[in-house]
Parts: structure tokens; C-alpha cells; sequence
């Protein structure tokens, strides 16, 4: 079964994520594609020192 072109067209090279702290809001956004977003309480964010 061939890779769904439109999903591996959009990762790496062509992919831009971008993240934002609003309020007591973390979001996350691919902005290169229509509704790849989600968002969740600052609170339960995962703190990337702990996976370094």
C-alpha cells in the first residue's frame, strides 16, 4: 500500500509547527495544514527539561 502522499508531503521539509502560551493555555499548530492543532492547560504541559 503506497504512503498517503499528502501526509509525508507535509512532514519535515514542508511541515512548520509552531507553539504559544495563551493564558493558562498551551497550544500547538502546524500551520502549514487546515485544523493540525491542539491545545491543553498549561498545567498538564510536558516540560521539555524533563526529556532532555
Amino acid at each position: 500500500m503506497a504512503p498517503d502522499s499528502a501526509v509525508a508531503g507535509s512532514a519535515g521539509a514542508h511541515g512548520e509547527v509552531m507553539a504559544a502560551v495563551d493564558g493558562d493555555t498551551y497550544l500547538i499548530a502546524d500551520v502549514s495544514r487546515d485544523d493540525a492543532w491542539l491545545s491543553m492547560p498549561t498545567d498538564d504541559a510536558p516540560v521539555l527539561a524533563d526529556y532532555c
